[in-house]
Parts: C-alpha cells; structure tokens; sequence
C-alpha cells in the first residue's frame, strides 16, 4: 500500500467556482498510485468543495446564484456579523455543501465522468488563500 499527501495552497480570487482538478490530477500522478482513493478535505468553514459539470459555464453560474438566494447577505436574523455581511452566509453554504470528497483513481487518473472536474467553492468575496489536504492510498 502506497501514500502520498500534500498540503497545497489554493488563491482563490473571490466568489465562485475555482477548477482544481488540473492541480490534483498532477498529485495523483506524482503519487505513482496507479489504482486507488484520493481523499480532498480543505481546512476553512467559509469555502467548500464539488464535483460539479466543467463543460457548461452556465451549470456554474446557476449553481453560484441558488445559493446567494438560499443563503443571501444581510439577513436580520444573522447575528454572526463582525467579520462583514458576506460571512454567515459563506457559513451556511459551507454547510450546506461539503469539506471534504473522495475520488476513486484508476491508471494513475483522477476516475472522473467525461464532463466533472473538482472545484474549490469559494463563498467569500474577497481573495482568500486556502489550504487544501490532498491524500493519495491505494497500490
């Protein structure tokens, strides 16, 4: 049984969707795992992580804009406030989505559908650098 892990840094420039597969891809296959698991887990409660469409900007778009509805900004009932309108609600978005995923690895690549890529979802609006844990088990 073979491991790797890296601890990398993402700059994320903002609100929306950042596409990190290219970067995680060339982890596993630095890893040398040729059949295995890639486990994600970024270390932040106002950012996510998805595996989401990568072909159609639009799925992004869309995806960006129900959550700014479901979690707005400056809502009365928030009482989470000091650190700026924009925070509770990347709380609630973080919550809503996830911290951590898994991808199965199949000949040294990420075992991926035609049209998924993995994304760092960044709910805050100004820049943000964010740690991300990537670990590689598997023969």
């Amino acid at each position: 049984m073979r491991q790797h892990q890296e601890l990398i840094s993402i700059h994320a420039g903002g609100r929306g969707l950042h596409d990190i597969t290219g970067r995680v891809a060339e982890i596993v296959d630095a890893s040398e795992v040729d059949l295995g698991i890639c486990s994600l887990f970024v270390r932040h409660t106002s950012c996510s992580l998805l595996i989401q469409e990568n072909a159609d900007p639009s799925a992004r778009y869309d995806l960006e804009r129900y959550f700014e509805r479901i979690a707005p900004e400056n809502d009365p009932a928030y009482t989470h406030t000091m650190e700026g309108a924009d925070d509770m609600p990347a709380h609630l978005r973080a919550a809503l989505t996830q911290t951590s995923l898994q991808v199965p690895i199949r000949q040294r690549r990420l075992a991926l559908g035609t049209w998924q890529g993995i994304y760092l979802f960044e709910h805050r609006r100004s820049t943000h650098r964010r740690e991300l844990v990537v670990h590689v088990l598997g023969e």
